[in-house]
């Protein structure tokens, strides 16, 4: 299931009400892009998984791998950190109306809609693409063309893997749908609209977290070569080979609690303070060491995350997490 399945470079104010105390987040009052204030705002309430979901759970004192320093190499120590601005999304409301979408290529590991997609719904690199929204909803080229919903009053999250518009409605190859307030995984050997069956969404760099100086939550990463085998929360793997220091998909790298952050600027220390913290997972193949980012013209400073290598970062264990 998509070994080539790589990631690629890539205002409305009006009041909104806040729900329960379960939900803290904000229903807004129409479909928001995810660089607006008042998606930042709703975002800001928005617990996005339980507090002891893995993607939540401070890893700064898990061991190491035997073999972390090898694994290390064999994605390349020396090479930098990178990142695509890549993963835009929108904001959606309850009342959101649901369409069909459909499934073309992994309909047996997909799940069913309707899903609530809004007619602005961004495309995977758009803006930072250049072209129009309806033209890069319609293009025709081969890319994973991500389109992620977010409902935060149902805490569910859409995902579709090459999703397009056409004149007869959305079609994608593989459509994933999260529950935001539990810790369920995708069934074993099912992908997603990631190639780790991992949820995407929940690992993007926002703007309203690196405002606020920590990003509070696992990131994901690609890799060149990765392993047949997966560690959970990834259900999937997306590779023929082997060898033992190649990563798995699932598998979780931290910025070493030695790394000196004296010098780098608020949005990447905000960055580099959360990959000492809860890391990052292995997510889907690609280029090596390459983060995701929201394409948040906000964000600012991000070319010093290339002062980062490899070597930087060690591979941990989960004791508790089921290995396949």
């Amino acid at each position: 299931m998509k070994s080539h399945h790589s990631s690629l470079l890539r205002g409305l104010w009006l009041p909104f009400t806040f729900l329960s105390a379960a939900c803290l987040a904000a229903e807004p009052p129409a479909a928001l892009m995810f660089n607006t204030v008042e998606a930042d705002r709703i975002l800001s309430k928005l617990q996005v998984f339980p507090t002891d979901n893995p993607w939540n759970t401070d890893i700064s004192k898990w061991p190491t791998l035997p073999n972390s320093r090898q694994m290390i190499d064999a994605i390349g120590a020396r090479k930098p950190l990178a990142f695509n601005l890549d993963m835009g999304f929108v904001i959606v409301p309850a009342a959101q109306k649901k369409v069909p979408v459909r499934l073309l290529q992994y309909p047996d590991e997909s799940d069913p809609g309707p899903f609530p997609i809004p007619e602005n719904a961004p495309i995977e690199c758009w803006p930072m693409d250049g072209r129009a929204l309806e033209v890069a909803q319609q293009a025709k080229e081969n890319g994973d063309r991500h389109v992620i919903v977010v409902d935060p009053a149902a805490r569910r999250l859409y995902e579709l893997y090459q999703g397009r518009k056409t004149n007869d409605g959305w079609d994608c190859s593989c459509a994933a749908v999260f529950d935001l307030s539990s810790n369920k995984l995708r069934p074993e050997g099912w992908t997603s609209s990631d190639a780790a069956g991992l949820p995407i969404f929940p690992a993007v760099v926002r703007f309203d977290e690196v405002e606020r100086g920590l990003v509070r939550h696992a990131m994901r990463f690609t890799v060149r070569n990765s392993r047949r085998a997966y560690v959970h929360p990834a259900t999937h793997f997306a590779s023929t080979k082997t060898d033992p220091n190649l990563p798995r998909m699932g598998e979780r790298f931290r910025l070493r609690a030695d790394f000196d952050l004296s010098g780098f600027s608020p949005h990447v220390v905000a960055i580099l303070r959360g990959l000492q913290t809860y890391g990052m997972f292995v997510a889907d193949n690609g280029g090596d060491w390459r983060i995701s980012i929201a394409p948040d013209q906000r964000i600012k400073g991000l070319d010093e995350l290339r002062r980062i290598t490899g070597a930087d970062f060690e591979v941990v264990v989960d004791s508790a997490a089921t290995a396949k």
